[in-house]
Formats: structure tokens, sequence, C-alpha cells
């Protein structure tokens, strides 16, 4: 079994701080505290990353179906490899962080994202397709979860789940960015202009982040984790702990893991396959215009959840509970659909707002439970693989609804998201009674 982290009291005998002490921590001490300005320049990575990689992904299937008049299962398959690749580069990352560093790896993701981008916009025959898909895979992977988790981790302990959902309310804000934008941006200047200017833009963005602060750590800048002095540090600060023995973290044979990994792979099957038609879906009743505005609502969604739990939650709540009540609003939000039958515009709309409500939270809270309930030694390999291992199953499933979709109806998809979401909270909440004391008040 793998050893775990405990966060302890700031002060002995006295409770963690709540959200409140989070809070109140963030003030005159923290403006001298590099570690916020990371965060900063992760989220926006996480924007980039998401807006291009997963957000960006139906915008271009329904832009090539329309295009090139080829089959919705044509084009959901280039969207499935573009997932699938993150499965052979994901577990790597970690590894390549080290040889290269991440402002380089960070840097290469955003330009092999960009010429992956304007490949689907070039594509004429789906051998090209694919090929941009490969690119815009291995853009999304090294921009992905695992690598704002990398950023991050070394620059917090007793505030990581703060940061960490910070961090990642760049990817809702990723949505609600570019799911208008892309459908605006394609109609008014045409995919490919519209390729070529994101690109350019994160390019730069990404290179400028790379150089000024990506680069940075806390041992160059004297600096110890949550803003601690590096001499002797700082009690308050240092709130993670590594307890009991060393032992060696064998994964698959750790409960506490596999329900972890498990419920993420079934959490973001349901939400990749969901996401990735749901412009497609949508457009009939809305139109394509209001197809965009309706996702990019699904990220305001997001955001607004991931705030909600960043408000309420802390170090010590319980955090699979917090996924699994997410995954509930997501189910909520599918039985929406289902009954708005493709027509009803506000039915339609509240379904987008309640799935959008776990959206991002599917993604985030993951890595937090990782980190809490793995030692700092662990986490990053065991997100590392959760990432990977789910990235390789809901790969799958743009291609699975796609199929869907043409064997049976478009109301089939929602139906079997809801089914996955709740076998996922049964998973999250199946973990072993160690595993559930470090992650509950």
């Amino acid at each position: 079994m793998a050893h775990y982290e405990t966060i302890t009291p700031t002060q002995p005998g006295k409770p963690a701080p709540g959200p409140a002490g989070h809070r109140a921590a963030i003030r005159a001490g923290d403006a001298q505290f590099y570690g916020w300005r990371v965060v900063a320049a992760a989220f926006v990575v996480a924007v980039f990353g998401w807006g291009t990689g997963f957000y960006g992904p139906p915008a271009y299937l329904e832009m090539v179906h329309q295009s090139r008049g080829w089959s919705i299962a044509l084009v959901s398959g280039a969207v499935t490899l573009h997932f699938l690749v993150g499965l052979a580069l994901i577990p790597t990352l970690p590894a390549l962080h080290r040889r290269f560093g991440l402002p380089i790896m960070t840097f290469a993701a955003g330009v092999v994202m960009a010429l992956g981008v304007v490949g689907w916009a070039c594509a004429a025959v789906p051998w090209q397709l694919y090929a941009a898909a490969v690119l815009t895979g291995i853009g999304w992977s090294a921009l992905g979860a695992a690598t704002v988790n990398a950023i991050v981790a070394p620059w917090f302990n007793a505030r990581r789940p703060l940061a960490l959902g910070v961090a990642f309310n760049g990817g809702s804000v990723g949505g609600v960015i570019f799911s208008p934008l892309w459908i605006a941006l394609i109609h008014s200047v045409g995919f490919l202009t519209a390729a070529v200017v994101v690109g350019v833009v994160m390019v730069g963005t990404l290179g400028a982040l790379a150089v000024l602060v990506l680069g940075r750590s806390p041992e160059s800048l004297g600096q110890s984790p949550d803003g601690a002095t590096s001499a002797g540090g700082n009690p308050a600060s240092a709130a993670i702990a590594e307890t009991g023995i060393p032992a060696r973290f064998v994964p698959f044979r750790d409960r506490a893991f596999l329900t972890l990994c498990i419920g993420m792979t079934l959490a973001l099957f349901a939400q990749t396959g969901l996401v990735a038609h749901l412009i497609s879906v949508l457009t009939p009743a809305l139109g394509a215009q209001g197809a965009g505005l309706a996702a990019g609502a699904c990220g305001v969604a997001a955001v607004a959840g991931r705030l909600v739990v960043g408000w309420r939650a802390s170090g010590r709540s319980n955090w699979r509970a917090i996924a699994s009540l997410s995954l509930l609003s997501q189910a909520l939000g599918c039985g929406i659909f289902i009954l708005a039958g493709g027509a009803d515009v506000a039915l339609l709309i509240l379904g987008v707002v309640l799935f959008g409500f776990g959206v991002g939270n599917a993604i985030s809270v993951p890595p937090v439970i990782a980190n809490i309930e793995f030692s700092s030694r662990d986490a990053a390999r065991a997100v590392a693989l959760i990432v990977a291992i789910s990235q390789g199953a809901y790969a799958m499933a743009p291609a699975v609804f796609g199929l869907l979709r043409q064997t049976w109806s478009d109301h089939s998809i929602f139906l079997i998201s809801a089914a996955i979401q709740l076998l996922a909270v049964v998973a999250y909440l199946s973990a072993p009674d160690s595993a559930n004391s470090r992650s509950t008040k």
C-alpha cells in the first residue's frame, strides 16, 4: 500500500483552517510569495490547453463535418485519436519535465498544438485529418491536468488544494472563452485564419510565460512551499507532512488509487463523449451560434461549480464526496436533456447549466484527492497515471458516442452518459476507510 499524507493543524490542538482561513492567509505576506504568480501562469496554460485541446474538438468536429461532408463517425474517430495520444505520452511527462524542464515542454506543447489545429483546418483527405489529430493530441496531453499539477505542486503544501483549484479554473475559463470564440471566428474569418490567429496568440503567450515565470523554482528564489522561509520553514505553512514508514507505491494493488482511477476514468468518459458532441447536438435547436454560446454557458457553469468548491471546501473536506456531488449534477443535467426532446430551448439551457456545474470538478478534483491521500513523493506519479489511464479510456468516447448517435438517436448519448456518471459515483465512494479518513473533515 502507498503511504499517505495527512494535513496537520496549523497549531497543536487546533483545527486546520477552513476556507475563511485559506482566504485570510492570502494577504500581505503572500505578496512576496512567488507561488501565486506561478498559479496565475498555470491558470493561463489551462485556458489555452482546455480551450484548444478539450473545448476545441467539438467545434472542429462540427466544422469539418459541415465543410467536408465527412460522416460524424469518421470525424469522431479523429477526435478519439486526439485524446488517445495521451495514453502513451502522459505517463512519460514527469520524466520529460525533469529532462527538458517545464518551460521548454510547455512552450513546445503550444507550438505542436498550434500546428495541429491548423492541420484540422487544412485537411483535404481523412489521413491528413488524423495526422492533425495526433499533433493536437500531443499538445493537449502536454498542456492538460498533469502539467498544471506539475507547475503548481512544488510551490504549495498546505494550500495545494486551493492553489490547484484556482489553476484548474483556467480550464473552465477556456471553455467560457473558446467555445463561442471558435464558432464566431470560424464563421467570420474561416477555419484556417481562426486557427492561425489562435495559434499565434497561444504560442506567444506560452513563450512569454516560459521565459518569465515557469523557469523559477522555490529553491532558486530562496522560498519554501506556501511562502515559508527556506531557513527553518514555518509550521503553519508546512501543513502536509509525511507519515508512516516509507513504502513502495504499487498503484494497481492500492485500493485508494484504483477507486480514484476508475472514478475519474468513468466520469471523464461520460463527460468527454457528451462535450465532443454537444455543439452538434444543440445546433438543430439553437443554431450554430446559439450552440456555441450554450457551450460557453457550460464553461461558465463549470467556473461557478469550481468556485463553489473553492469557497466551501478546504484541505480537510471530503473531496470524494465533492466529486460525487458534481457527477450527480451532471447526471441530472443529462436527464433534463432527455426531457427537452431536442426542441425545448429552456430545458436544453437548464441541462447545459446542470451538466456544466460538474465539468470543471471532474478534472480538477481527482488530482486534489491524490495530493491529499498519497505522499508527495507518490502524488505526481499517481496523478500522471490516473490522467493517462482516464485519457486513454475517454479517448474512445467521441467515437463511441458518434456511433450511438448514428445507430440509435441523439438521446441515447444522454442516457448512457448519466448511467456511466452514476457508476463513477459508486467508484469514488468505494474507497477504503484509510483513504476516506484522509479526505474527510
